[in-house]
């Protein structure tokens, strides 16, 4: 979804919720949580530290049997563009949080249940990472194919095209609201697809229903509001990518939480 940056916060009478485990203002993304392993990742910056008091990931329902990774995108409303983001690893049959909570910022107009193209919200369900990673820099090592953005490489948004919803490498702007991803920087050092309106979770993207949603760093230094992705900061985004493991089937479920039983 194009123009990512929507400079939005306490100065525009927005209040950054308080996170568990954290002190930190949502909107600020400079306090780095701790992580640990739960599944046997090495990485010298994880290690077992803070976790949520209450596991959100054992509320859920409809995730498909193999999943083992899942990360929740929650906010206490529809409306609030300030969000928590929580990752969580099946072991022994159980649920067990990755990290402490970590804090995020989605559309600037909130969560939606009927997202659309050019409606600058975030589309609650349950979602696949895309099969590639992509940035404009070089793979931070990642276990997905990695791909670096070069000149022509766009994000399909032309709700018209064939190959509405998709990468794209043209001499030519696809049209509609599709994105130069090469020129989005610093959100797009790096970025994991989230698959709403893409396979699997729709066999074909349907027109106008929105496009372009990722998981990427926030666009400024004090964390802002996007046009529809998930955006965290730079040092939370590779950790992340990192921990994410295509072989457990890894899952990212988006709703505000009191609507989280629906998932």
């Amino acid at each position: 979804m194009k123009r990512r940056t929507f400079v939005l916060g306490a100065a525009a009478g927005v209040a950054a919720p308080a996170l568990v485990g954290s002190t930190a203002a949502a909107a600020a993304g400079t306090r780095e949580s701790t992580w640990w392993t739960a599944t046997g990742v090495a990485s010298p910056t994880i290690k077992r530290g803070d976790v949520t008091p209450g596991n959100r990931a054992a509320q859920l329902k409809t995730l498909p049997p193999q999943t083992q990774q899942v990360i929740i995108v929650g906010g206490d409303s529809y409306s609030n563009n300030y969000a928590t983001l929580e990752t969580y690893a099946k072991e022994r049959g159980r649920w067990w949080p990755v990290s402490a909570p970590l804090p995020a910022r989605i559309g600037s107009k909130g969560f939606s249940d009927n997202h659309t193209e050019g409606v600058p919200t975030t589309p609650t369900g349950v979602y696949s990472i895309g099969p590639t990673m992509y940035g404009n820099a070089a793979n931070p090592g990642v276990r997905y194919p990695y791909h670096r953005l070069v000149s022509g490489d766009w994000w399909n948004e032309n709700p018209t095209s064939s190959l509405y919803n998709s990468f794209q490498h043209s001499t030519t702007n696809p049209g509609g609201y599709s994105e130069a991803l090469w020129q989005e920087v610093p959100a797009y050092t790096h970025f994991a697809v989230i698959t709403y309106n893409m396979a699997p979770n729709v066999a074909t993207p349907v027109p106008n229903a929105g496009s372009g949603i990722f998981l990427h760093e926030f666009s400024t230094s004090s964390g802002n509001a996007t046009a529809g992705c998930v955006a965290v900061s730079h040092t939370n985004l590779v950790a992340i990518l990192r921990w994410l493991n295509p072989a457990l089937s890894p899952r990212i479920v988006i709703s505000p939480y009191a609507n989280l039983n629906r998932y």
